[in-house]
């Protein structure tokens, strides 16, 4: 079981011993509704710094309440915490219209959701750089490690990951110790990039729980296992392989010195 109070207590420390390192004023969120969004704004704000939170719909056919509730929690609890709602369906239809695609063609569905998440990124980066905020990132220890569940640049692009080492289970104890609404603790896991708003674990074709289960076991020399043990284990091994490009330092050409000269001039 995790020692709940002890990990708030580091996670709060760390992201002030960050941001005075840093030399920035505060930080800034975008808020979802989902419980790993909500207990990394919740730390966030522990921290007593400037913290803005921002809710960024992109053509929603329903409007979702929950980035709105869990901001009145938040302002009830901390005096330092702001919330901004933008509305991005603008900005991305003029996208659509610039490359002339059609957002409900199923071939650009992966490539139009993941301009959906770098315009949310873009849009934080705006705010950040106005205000000299650190951007928060919100993906727990499974996706941005496990099976690369992050749209590169996008939701992934972020100057630092206070749960990032939490596993999914782990988040939700949090968000239980720190009173997390309800609603969000029960909501079912989505990215909100999808116009059929399929939850993450539709995409993922597994569970979180069976997802960590396997990347736990990855870490064992175990290789007994029941056949849907060994299903799940190879969902994750093919999701990881597949997007391991996401979780790895961008690959550099490091040129050999027996061809560069003494003073690094290519000739």
């Amino acid at each position: 079981m995790i020692r709940t109070e002890k990990v708030i207590r580091y996670i709060v420390s760390w992201l002030k011993r960050y941001i005075q390192k840093s030399k920035s004023n505060g930080f800034i969120i975008g808020i979802s509704g989902g419980v790993d969004s909500s207990v990394t704004s919740f730390l966030v704000a522990m921290t007593k710094y400037p913290t803005l939170i921002l809710e960024m719909p992109i053509l929603e056919k329903e409007k979702n309440f929950l980035p709105i509730k869990h901001a009145k929690f938040l302002r009830k609890k901390f005096s330092n915490v702001h919330y901004l709602e933008k509305d991005l369906s603008a900005l991305f239809k003029t996208f659509c219209h610039t490359t002339n695609d059609i957002p409900e063609n199923s071939k650009l569905s992966l490539a139009l959701a993941n301009v959906k998440s770098r315009i949310r990124m873009l849009t934080l980066y705006y705010y950040a750089n106005i205000k000299n905020y650190l951007v928060v990132g919100t993906g727990n220890k499974v996706e941005d490690f496990g099976v690369g569940f992050f749209t590169k640049y996008g939701d992934g692009g972020v100057d630092l990951h206070p749960i990032a080492d939490l596993t999914k289970s782990e988040v939700r104890f949090l968000a239980k110790k720190l009173n997390i609404l309800d609603e969000i603790q029960k909501a079912k896991p989505t990215d909100g990039l999808w116009e059929d708003q399929r939850s993450d674990e539709d995409q993922l074709g597994a569970t979180y729980e069976e997802l960590e289960w396997a990347m736990k076991i990855m870490e064992t020399k175990n290789d007994t296992f029941s056949e849907m043990e060994y299903k799940i284990l190879k969902k994750y091994k093919m999701l990881h392989q597949k997007n391991r490009h996401k979780m790895i330092p961008i690959p550099i050409c490091k040129i050999p010195d027996g061809i560069k000269d003494e003073n690094s001039i290519l000739l």
